[in-house]
């Protein structure tokens, strides 16, 4: 299977303009870029007391401004004038948004992209966030999550779907136009917690954790546990594990970088970078 390789969209920053992403999004398709991502935040809470997990610091992944385009609209808008390229949720904070509302504009982004919708998912981080959208319980949000997801599925396949649930319910509805990719878009779980790799066993197609960072390294033998433990789980309920991709996401240093005295992974000369690449490979990493 051929390695394949993704970009992460400006959402924040001067590039965050409607001309900027068009250029930058038609020169991805040109060079052949596999995927174009794009990250989740509605708003930015004045100093968050919550901590951002992919920092060793008070860093958050938002600027001064705390501008932030809406994920879901610029992948729509992306929809439309691109051809080829995946457009990929990563990750979307499944408990901000209606889940019957975020199932349709998701599958609206399938059907307008002629099928090229990837829906990755997260549980969130940003308590103040939560509160802002008036959300379920934050301290829930993982069962959330996980009902939400059903949720997608649901009136994804179904003829006549309906819910009955904790957080949510319906009666029977129709919900249309379905994705063009059935029974629904792939789902990309990200996180590397046990719990984030049982729900990409129970529900999803791929799981999407974040290396080569001070916070999260995830070097090939950290990684190589994980697996392992999606391994013997997929086992115990019955999972086809040939059914599940890995999707890294790791950012692209420069040479300079490095933290530990250690250089940083994806960083250094092309040999250097390449042979990252090979050996998350051999893992089975394949995005």
């Amino acid at each position: 299977m051929k390695m394949e390789f993704g970009f992460y969209l400006p959402t924040h920053g001067p590039l965050a303009k409607r001309d900027p992403i068009l250029k930058i999004a038609s020169h991805a398709e040109n060079i052949g870029f596999d995927s174009m991502v794009a990250g989740d935040h509605v708003i930015a809470p004045i100093n968050p007391e919550s901590q951002y997990p992919y920092s060793v610091g008070s860093e958050v992944p938002w600027d001064s401004s705390g501008e932030h385009l809406e994920m879901i609209t610029e992948l729509a808008f992306l929809a439309g004038v691109t051809s080829n390229a995946k457009l990929v949720t990563s990750v979307l904070i499944v408990p901000h948004r209606n889940p019957v509302l975020t199932a349709k504009m998701l599958s609206t982004i399938d059907v307008l992209s002629g099928g090229r919708l990837v829906v990755g998912v997260g549980v969130g981080w940003l308590e103040e966030e939560f509160e802002s959208l008036d959300t379920p319980p934050f301290k829930r949000r993982g069962k959330v999550t996980d009902e939400y997801i059903s949720i997608f599925k649901e009136l994804w396949s179904e003829e006549e779907p309906s819910h009955d649930g904790e957080f949510y319910s319906f009666k029977p509805l129709q919900f249309s136009p379905k994705p063009i990719q059935r029974p629904g878009p792939p789902i990309w779980v990200g996180g590397q917690s046990r719990a984030a790799i049982r729900r990409v066993v129970k529900m999803a197609d791929a799981w999407h954790p974040v290396g080569a960072n001070p916070a999260s390294p995830l070097e090939p033998s950290e990684m190589s546990v994980e697996i392992d433990y999606m391994d013997s789980y997929c086992e115990k309920i019955g999972r086809n594990r040939s059914e599940i991709s890995i999707v890294l996401k790791a950012p692209v240093y420069d040479k300079e970088n490095s933290f530990g005295g250690n250089r940083r992974r994806f960083s250094g000369n092309p040999e250097q970078i390449v042979a990252d690449i090979k050996e998350y490979e051999n893992l089975g990493v394949s995005h």
